[in-house]
């Protein structure tokens, strides 16, 4: 794989990252930090040209599937792996600790690429930021990984329309595909088994409680 694709290599975005987030220790994780953002709202005015900052946070679906990788790193461990909608690079950063041998994060925003390296450096772990929308493209970078994990992805229903039959695609060519979900609306009900279920603390600006149960699914084959 080639390393770093050019878009997710741009100073300006890397900059505003490490400007206006600070490294802080996330939920459920005390193995990893991120940057983050204190204020999710004035951080969005800043750049409301590329929508919410979802990637200066650590969502909930991502904390669980990360935990799960932790805890179980036989899944990942010497696998190619693709952090799909990565975000702030939480689940990316946890297979490469677990000892993934090459973890692509997708994302099409450049600022969210620019959040995976920071964070992944941080961390002190590799990983591959490839900006792109891999549900229209073909690209080889995440085709060939071994090992697809997706936090928090079914919030919107135009996104969950497009996103459910690529996990589906994936897990039926072979690809271990897990999600991990605090019971988003357009999560598909009855089709995916459970595995594990956690209580994740959450930041009262992000969601509608102190705590979501938070399941993490295996998309069948």
């Amino acid at each position: 794989m080639q390393p770093n694709p050019p878009l997710c290599k741009a100073p300006e975005e890397l900059s505003f990252v490490r400007a206006h987030t600070r490294l802080k220790p996330v939920p459920l994780l005390p193995e990893i930090v991120l940057h983050q953002a204190d204020d999710p709202y004035g951080l969005w005015e800043r750049t409301e040209d590329t929508g919410l900052p979802y990637w200066a946070f650590a969502w909930t679906g991502g904390l669980a599937l990360a935990r799960y990788v932790l805890d179980r790193p036989e899944l990942v461990r010497g696998r190619r792996v693709l952090d799909f909608a990565s975000g702030s690079g939480v689940v990316a950063v946890a297979a490469a600790r677990a000892g993934a041998r090459e973890v692509v994060a997708a994302e099409v925003d450049p600022y969210a690429g620019a959040a995976v390296l920071a964070n992944a450096e941080a961390n002190a772990v590799a990983v591959t930021a490839l900006c792109a929308d891999v549900l229209d493209d073909a690209e080889p970078e995440a085709e060939r990984c071994d090992v697809v994990l997706a936090g928090d992805v079914f919030y919107d229903k135009a996104m969950s329309r497009r996103v459910e039959p690529y996990l589906r695609r994936r897990a039926r060519a072979g690809a271990l595909v897990l999600v991990g979900d605090p019971g988003r609306r357009y999560l598909p009900r009855g089709t995916f088994t459970a595995l594990a279920r956690y209580d994740v603390p959450v930041s009262r600006a992000l969601e509608d409680a102190r705590h979501k149960r938070t399941t993490v699914w295996q998309v069948p084959g």
